[in-house]
């Protein structure tokens, strides 16, 4: 197991035995949706995406959890998992304890204000990911992808973070290129031209 210091706050203060971490492969299930829910996740390294499967069959994924990132939060509150974690990049993930979580929210208001602190940020994210995936221009999209952190990996997972294929990417940043609004820094990698 890794230790426990190696967690990010608040979830750095639990005792060992409230968590166990485990190593994912490309596919592996965390969960499925109708299971007892056992505790919340953190991604350590990879991603997991929430999938829920509709009643005609269609796949629907309902957010995605990377490196840093805590999915099945609202399963502390449920008695099963609403939907399935599917690992779509291997790495690792902890589960934390549900009811290890709960009384130590309980008995220690400081944990419970940092977790709070913790989920609110994830939620804005969440909402702003929400507010890009609306961009109908995929120059527009682009563009505020750039100016909210820029790209922190490959063109291709940059499409895939904000919803566009991967072709219509690359048209984009070439587009923002030769308008002077984005800089190509080398081969797939573009940042925000200064102002």
């Amino acid at each position: 197991m890794i230790a426990i210091m190696s967690y990010p706050a608040p979830f750095d203060s639990l005792p060992e035995t409230a968590c166990r971490a485990r190593d994912m492969g490309a596919g592996d299930l965390l969960f499925r949706q109708g299971e007892n829910s056992s505790g919340l996740w953190l991604v350590l390294d990879g991603e997991v995406h929430l999938v829920r499967h509709g009643e005609a069959g269609h796949r629907v994924v309902l957010a995605r959890a990377a490196a840093g990132q805590t999915l099945a939060e609202a399963s502390l509150f449920a008695p099963t998992y609403h939907c399935d974690a599917e690992v779509v990049a291997p790495g690792r993930a902890v589960r934390f304890r549900k009811q290890a979580l709960l009384q130590r929210i309980d008995r220690d208001p400081g944990f419970a204000r940092a977790l709070m602190q913790r989920l609110a940020r994830q939620v804005q994210a969440s909402r702003r990911q929400v507010e890009l995936l609306s961009i109908r221009s995929a120059e527009d999209r682009v563009l505020a992808a750039l100016a909210d952190g820029g790209q922190t990996g490959t063109v291709m997972a940059l499409a895939a973070q904000i919803g566009l294929t991967h072709e219509a990417t690359y048209r984009a940043l070439a587009a923002l290129v030769r308008r002077g609004l984005a800089q190509k820094l080398g081969r797939g990698r573009y940042q925000l031209s200064p102002v």
